[in-house]
């Protein structure tokens, strides 16, 4: 029986957005499982609870069996050696994304050598998508649909 190719394709997703999911949907032409998987970030506080989080990202990949949804409170590399996850999956919109995703891609060498970290580059339509920004939109009642995954909807909300 051969390795399954396993890709853990990290982040907050506080929300998900149409780049995520864009990112997942193509990197299943290369891999056999996509593990998206919330971690805890210590330096950022969620503006969505996780579960919420975890809801949505369920309900955009409920067809896509490969695609398995998780939170984790480990470091990263020890998440895919719980997970015999090889890869490592990250979106690059722009290149100040490829300079952060490059740092921490190779910090993640040094602990753990056997894990790679795979970068897609975002849809032209995507770049400028960010979860930042859709906070921001539905923080001030505005209308994020067309930033977010159809099959999920959250509402605005006037927080200011």
């Amino acid at each position: 029986m051969k390795n399954k190719r396993i890709a853990i394709f990290p982040g907050s997703f506080d929300p998900i957005t149409k780049g995520h999911e864009s990112v997942v949907l193509r990197a299943l032409t290369l891999f056999d499982e996509v593990f998206v998987a919330i971690g805890e970030n210590t330096s950022k506080k969620g503006f969505f609870p996780i579960q919420q989080r975890l809801e949505w990202i369920r309900t955009t990949f409920e067809d896509y069996p490969e695609v398995k949804v998780e939170s984790f409170s480990s470091l990263l590399v020890d998440y895919c050696r719980e997970k015999q996850a090889k890869y490592i999956l990250r979106g690059l919109r722009n290149s100040v994304d490829f300079q952060y995703e490059r740092n921490i891609a190779l910090i993640n060498q040094e602990l753990n050598s056997e894990i790679e970290t795979i970068f897609l580059l975002t849809k032209p339509q995507d770049t400028a998508i960010s979860s930042s920004f859709v906070r921001e939109i539905l923080s001030f009642g505005g209308d994020a649909s067309k930033f977010i995954p159809s099959k999920i909807t959250i509402k605005p909300m006037k927080y200011l």
